[in-house]
């Protein structure tokens, strides 16, 4: 059976006061500015490729990790309010700027992206890996204009004000749906965060709640056991009062929700499934090795490593009264 103990030490560690610290703090690889730029693009362009053709104004990203570089990313590309939300404070503003000096230079340059990582967007990009059929000149030379680069850094430092039509807003913990006005948001994005989601269907129905008709989502969702067991998806070996005990008192951990229960919680929602990219991995557990909660996955879940899934609210959803 694929299950350390490790884990479990670490959950009854969280139940002891002070213990906290002895804990993973978490929070991504969002320290660097061209990993940032290279999540925004990816998102970007897949979406593109789903129908998307004008840049969204308002955009709300769950679990933005050590940074708000992947929301800065979008200001710069033209997005005008960024929401962050997690449930832990990771972000300070001393690297935000940081973080976004070097997301301006790379604009500028047009960079490529460094890393073709999974799903692979090379197919949409030009010669030197940067999507210029989004980022036309024109496009580019207004969201990279010095006065609005400047608006954006005051938005930056001045969270929650309206810096000339430029808002960001780091709202930590997020726990309540009416933290954002009802069909407010454009797009919302997640990259490897909806793993650690407690309350899933809590979470698509305040998604759901917050975007306007027409909305679009686009997650990145990692279904992988995050090293703490020796294959990749070992942790669905745990028994369940084990695995209880590893999660203990932790403000995050991963919830094994297979990739087939959140096409079913979108559907619920009723959005428009508008892109399922599954990377399936077959070297992992075998199915005799499986908890008893899990013997009975689909095959399909048990190999679907990572999914990339964009969907749409409808246009003609009566408004949301979640």
């Amino acid at each position: 059976m694929d299950v350390r103990i490790a884990p479990v030490i670490k959950g009854l560690l969280s139940f002891i006061p002070g213990a906290s610290g002895l804990l993973p703090e978490g929070g991504g690889d969002t320290k660097s500015a061209e990993y940032c730029y290279g999540v925004w693009i990816k998102h970007l362009v897949l979406l593109w490729e789903n129908g998307m053709r004008a840049m969204p104004h308002t955009l709300a990203e769950l679990g933005p990790g050590y940074s708000l570089g992947v929301g800065l990313a979008a200001m710069l590309s033209g997005v005008s309010r960024y929401f962050a939300l997690d449930v832990v404070r990771h972000s300070h503003t001393d690297l935000n700027l940081e973080v976004f000096d070097q997301l301006v230079e790379l604009f500028k340059k047009r960079a490529g992206r460094s890393a073709k990582g999974w799903p692979d967007c090379s197919p949409y990009l030009d010669e030197a890996s940067f999507p210029s059929h989004i980022f036309t000149e024109d496009r580019l030379g207004a969201s990279l204009a010095p006065e609005r680069i400047a608006r954006i850094r005051s938005a930056l430092m001045n969270p929650g004000s309206d810096e000339g039509g430029m808002t960001v807003r780091y709202i930590v913990p997020w726990s309540d749906p009416r933290i954002l006005e009802k069909e407010s948001v454009d797009l919302i994005l997640s990259h490897v965060v909806l793993i650690h989601v407690t309350d899933l269907p809590g979470t698509y129905r305040a998604l759901n709640a917050w975007l306007k008709p027409g909305g679009l989502m686009s997650h990145q969702i990692n279904f992988g056991s995050h090293g703490l067991t020796r294959t990749w998806n070992g942790h669905r070996a745990y028994p369940e009062l084990l695995w209880k005990v590893a999660s203990g008192r932790r403000p995050f951990f991963i919830n094994r929700t297979a990739h087939s229960d959140h096409i079913g919680l979108l559907r619920k929602e009723g959005f428009d499934i508008l892109c399922d990219l599954k990377l399936v991995e077959k070297d992992g557990i075998e199915r005799r090795q499986l908890s008893r909660q899990w013997k009975n996955i689909s095959d399909e879940d048990l190999t679907c490593r990572s999914a990339f899934i964009q969907a749409r609210k409808p246009l003609d959803r009566a408004p949301s009264r979640h």
